[in-house]
């Protein structure tokens, strides 16, 4: 059961404006990758699709070190802003230790759904080649940034919109011990 203060409105209706904004990136966002990803390519030939798990990197890094960082950086980056809209859709400001781990775990979950059913997709268009390493490059894009951005963005917005956290903590008062009274009738002496 939550407690409702006078400054919970405030934060519920900036809450709201975090989703609704983080709505509309997250399917702008979405509408960029799909016609990215997605759209039939005119090419003389294709590579063969690659179903072994990280083939495609080590093909990659046999290209050269500039080229394997430039292919392997477009696959962390291609679906890395999930990692900080899906929270953002969530609306959640205050997460506990254990519901921060769930929404990490959560949000790669989506993350890793959504890289997959790109590539079933991507079967069924000319020109687009299915590598399954980029479901694990997206998935550990999706992760870092998530890890890198929402715990110090919670924390941002916690403090600058004073989100109400709960009552302060208060420690209750001790009584005077028994040998004060003692204590305080013998002089002291510097």
């Amino acid at each position: 059961m939550q407690r409702h203060e006078a400054g919970d409105s405030v934060g519920t209706a900036i809450q709201l404006r975090f989703r609704l904004l983080g709505g509309a990136l997250l399917v702008a966002h979405l509408l960029v990758v799909g016609w990215l990803t997605l759209r039939p390519l005119d090419v003389p030939w294709a590579e063969a699709a690659n179903l072994t798990p990280l083939e495609g990197i080590r093909a990659d890094l046999a290209r050269g070190p500039l080229e394997g960082a430039r292919r392997i950086g477009e696959g962390l980056a291609l679906l890395a802003p999930l990692g900080v809209l899906l929270p953002l859709v969530s609306g959640r400001l205050a997460p506990s230790a254990l519901s921060a781990w769930s929404s990490l775990a959560r949000t790669a979950a989506a993350g890793a759904l959504v890289s997959v059913c790109i590539l079933m997709l991507q079967t069924a268009v000319p020109g687009q080649v299915v590598d399954v390493d980029s479901v694990l490059l997206n998935t550990v894009g999706v992760l870092l940034a998530h890890a890198a951005v929402v715990p110090a963005l919670r924390a941002r917005l916690r403090r600058s919109h004073g989100v109400y956290q709960g009552p302060t903590p208060r420690i209750s008062r001790v009584g005077l011990g028994p040998w004060t009274e003692v204590l305080s009738a013998v002089p002291r002496e510097y």
